[in-house]
This record gives structure tokens, C-alpha cells and sequence, in this order.
């Protein structure tokens, strides 16, 4: 069972616990197991040589998530070589919904809902409380070679990433 981080993140001001470890640049990034919308497996290995946007979001249907996932689709036809890769607990089902409705063709949404252990190794699982088994919002550069080049594990759950942050270390 992966630890407990009490009051990493806020919920409108409210602590959140995190199950996982706090990931930091440098670390390596833990691999995954996660159902694509087209109901494929998706591993880290899938975009090796690329350097991968991984941003956890509680869920696309909420407004924070919808434009933070927005935001980076469109970023992402800027970046050579860059893949933006979102994943929430989100059904495959309704992640292809409303990628098809929101004309989100760039960005590819995960999803984490088969089990926890891609939030625990990634320390984004909400245990507990309103968001419980959800994931909290967060951004991990992960570079070509696998390494962890930025982390941002957002204080409050309902702000946006520093997109100009997670922007310049994907360029880097």
C-alpha cells in the first residue's frame, strides 16, 4: 500500500490526501498500464523517444479539466516531437465523447479507471473526501530518456498548472 500524503493539494481550501510518493525532476518515471478512448493499452513505452506532457486531471467534465485539456490540445501542434497525454479516472467511454465534442484531436485522453496504481506511483490519488479515488491535478514533463524533467503537483485543486512553466520544460 503506497503512503499517505495529508494536505499536499486543497479542495477549495480544504487538505486533500494523496496516496504515492512526491515525484520530483531528476526521478525516473514510473511506467503504466492505461485504456486509451479507443480502448487500447497505453504504456510510457508507447511514446518512447518523445518527450511526454502527463497531465492528471479529476475529470474532463468539470471546468478546470475541460479547459486545462483544451489548453494543452491546442499547445500540443506547436510542439515537434511532443506528446500530451491526460489521464483522469474517466470512463474510455466518456473521455471519446467528449474528445469527439470538444474537437480535442492532439491531446490523447487515458484513463486510470481499471485500478489505482498509476495514481499511487504518480502520488496523485485523492484518498478520501469529496474527489476519493479521483486524481488530483498535476503536470510531469517526462523527457525522451524517461526522466522526470518537471513536476507540478497543483496547491489547489480547482487552479489551473503553470502552463508557461510546463510549456518551457517540454521545449527543453
Amino acid at each position: 500500500m503506497a503512503s499517505v500524503r495529508s494536505g499536499a493539494v486543497t479542495l477549495k481550501g480544504n487538505p486533500v490526501d494523496l496516496a504515492g510518493p512526491e515525484l520530483k525532476a531528476g526521478d525516473k518515471a514510473p511506467d503504466f498500464t492505461l485504456q486509451s478512448n479507443a480502448l487500447e493499452d497505453v504504456t510510457l513505452a508507447s511514446s518512447d523517444g518523445k518527450t511526454r506532457i502527463i497531465a492528471t486531471v479529476p475529470s474532463l467534465d468539470t471546468s478546470v479539466c475541460h479547459m486545462e485539456t483544451k489548453n494543452f490540445n491546442e499547445k500540443a501542434a506547436e510542439l515537434p516531437n511532443v506528446e500530451i497525454l491526460v489521464v483522469s479516472m474517466d470512463l474510455p467511454f466518456g473521455q471519446k465523447r467528449w474528445c469527439g465534442a470538444e474537437n480535442v484531436e492532439k491531446a490523447k485522453t487515458l484513463s486510470a479507471h481499471r485500478d489505482t496504481k498509476f495514481g499511487e506511483d504518480y502520488g496523485v490519488l485523492v484518498k478520501g473526501g469529496p474527489l476519493d479515488r479521483c486524481l488530483a491535478r498535476a503536470v510531469f514533463v517526462v523527457g525522451p530518456d524517461g526522466s522526470i524533467r518537471y513536476a507540478e503537483y497543483v496547491a489547489e485543486t480547482a487552479s489551473h498548472p503553470d502552463y508557461d512553466k510546463v510549456l518551457a520544460a517540454a521545449k527543453g
